[in-house]
C-alpha cells in the first residue's frame, strides 16, 4: 500500500460522516412535510375488527385446541397470538 493510498482510507470515515448530516436533515425534512400533509409514519394498528384477532380469539374461546397448535394453525408466533387476544379484549373506542 502507498502512504497515497493510505491517507485516503483513512479520511473515508471522516467523509462519511460528512455525507451522513445532510441525509438527516433531508429525512427529517421530508418527515416534516409527511406530518404537515397529515401522514403518520409506521404500521397501522391492528383492531378487534380483523379477521385474523377475530379467528384467534374464536379458537382459544372453544378451547379444543392448546395455544401451540392454535398459533401453528395460524402460523403466528406466540407473542403475536397473546397480541391478538389483548387487542380483542379491549374496547373499540381505545383501539
Amino acid at each position: 500500500m502507498s502512504s497515497r493510498s493510505n491517507s485516503a482510507l483513512c479520511g473515508a470515515p471522516h467523509n462519511a460522516q460528512f455525507e451522513r448530516r445532510p441525509i438527516q436533515e433531508r429525512t427529517k425534512a421530508g418527515l416534516t412535510a409527511a406530518r404537515a400533509r397529515g401522514r403518520k409514519g409506521g404500521r397501522r394498528p391492528t383492531t378487534g375488527e380483523d379477521p385474523r384477532v377475530k379467528t384467534a380469539q374464536r379458537m382459544y374461546a372453544g378451547r379444543a385446541l392448546s395455544v401451540k397448535q392454535i398459533c401453528k394453525t395460524l402460523a403466528i408466533s406466540r407473542a403475536r397470538f397473546y397480541r391478538y387476544l389483548a387487542v380483542a379484549a379491549r374496547p373499540e373506542s381505545l383501539a
